[in-house]
């Protein structure tokens, strides 16, 4: 039985080690600046920006920190995969590009999704503590929302 044991995982550790080797593309844009930027689009306290910046950017924009184990595999699949998904949705750093009529149906879905606590994704904050929000920090940003509409 030992030796079963010890086989599996030996194989186990030999397929996670291969699949180290797949390493899909980063979402970094070193560090470029788009004139079409959320943060470009609207006159906001450098406190809104810097919320918005630490609780959306990573999956929302065109340039993710990453931290070190968003490098190890299958981790690194299932991030690049949700950034995916979530650009697919909304992307802050094209945000110029959008219709008025999206981006006005975007301001309310981002208010309703910040105020009702489903974004940032409570899986996304367990690893990233300080892109939580706080009961202070939603209502500064759902009121500048309003504010915009």
């Amino acid at each position: 039985m030992k030796k079963v044991l010890k086989i599996i995982l030996t194989i186990v550790l030999f397929i996670f080690i291969g699949i180290q080797f797949y390493q899909p593309a980063l979402n970094v844009d070193n560090g470029q600046v788009y004139t079409t930027d959320f943060t470009q689009a609207y006159k906001m306290p450098v406190q809104v920006k810097a919320m918005f910046q630490t609780s959306c950017y990573d999956c929302h924009s065109n340039n993710t920190n990453y931290v070190w184990y968003d490098y190890v595999q299958p981790a690194r699949t299932l991030v690049e995969n949700h950034i995916k998904n979530a650009k697919e949705d909304l992307n802050f750093n094209e945000w110029g590009i959008y219709s008025n009529r999206k981006q006005e149906r975007l301001l309310n879905s981002i208010k309703e999704q910040i105020e009702t606590k489903q974004m940032p994704l409570s899986s996304y904050t367990i690893m990233h503590k300080k892109a939580k929000l706080n009961d202070e920090q939603i209502k500064v940003l759902t009121n500048w929302l309003k504010e915009q509409e």
